[in-house]
């Protein structure tokens, strides 16, 4: 089956996206923190997407990928209202999320909203809270002094180029905290997550699978995998555990 790409308009910016399309519940990627759609895990879904005639869907968030914007100017305000608008204008019926790391965040916030439509969730390495309980914690001295002088701290990384973080963005994550009380989600929910993984703890994951209020959860726990969980082994996982909950 032969994928489509095009742009879908929010306001004076376009969120590009791709999809393939067939029956059954579309499954919804959404990627991660500074991600794109082009990623591993994305592209697995895809192939098995076009080898079976499922519907699947892939975008970027504002400031991602090839989607328009400034990551500076991003927040979880902002890519929740682009996941949403995703699964408003763009797809029809029961959806099945797809969540990594952010996206699973993400994909949380969205089944919150949209109970009747969200017929499961996999969510991998998810990073619910993390500007909150994962990045903010871990801030150096030089760090919190920057974003209080210049709004921004420019974090290094072991990808490529520095990228900012934002006192905005810390700000607003904030606003969406859900592992404070019990998370309202009653679907069927698959939880991949690594052991080895050096940017989620396991135990991070572990608190939202037991946070959600709906008892069919499963916490898969690969002990040797890192965050990406992209080997060979992973993404047959990610690709079962999305077959199961697309039916």
């Amino acid at each position: 089956m032969t994928e489509i790409q095009d742009c879908l308009v929010r306001g004076p910016d376009r969120l590009a996206w791709r999809r393939v399309n067939g029956s059954g519940p579309t499954v919804v990627w959404l990627g991660g923190f500074r991600s794109d759609m082009n990623g591993t895990k994305a592209q697995a879904l895809a192939d098995r997407a076009a080898a079976t005639g499922g519907d699947f869907l892939r975008f970027d968030y504002f400031g991602h990928g090839q989607s328009d914007g400034d990551f500076a100017e991003g927040t979880i305000t902002r890519w929740r209202e682009d996941a949403l608008a995703v699964i408003d204008q763009l797809t029809e019926g029961p959806v099945v999320l797809v969540g990594s790391s952010m996206g699973g965040w993400l994909a949380c916030l969205a089944a919150m909203v949209r109970p009747e439509r969200v017929k499961g969730m996999v969510l991998v390495a998810p990073a619910p809270d993390f500007t909150e309980t994962l990045m903010a914690p871990s801030l150096s001295p030089q760090a919190l002094a920057d974003l209080a002088r210049d709004g921004v701290w420019m974090r290094p990384s072991e990808y490529g180029d520095p990228y900012p973080i934002t006192a905005a963005l810390l700000e607003d994550g904030a606003r969406w905290s859900i592992l404070d009380g019990p998370v309202p989600i009653d679907c069927p929910v698959r939880v991949l997550q690594g052991g080895a993984d050096p940017d989620v703890p396991w135990t991070h994951a572990l608190q939202l699978a037991n946070a959600l209020k709906g008892d069919d959860v499963v916490f898969t726990l690969i002990k040797d995998g890192d965050h990406r969980l992209s080997r060979p082994q992973d993404l047959a996982r990610l690709v079962g555990a999305v077959a199961e909950m697309a039916g």
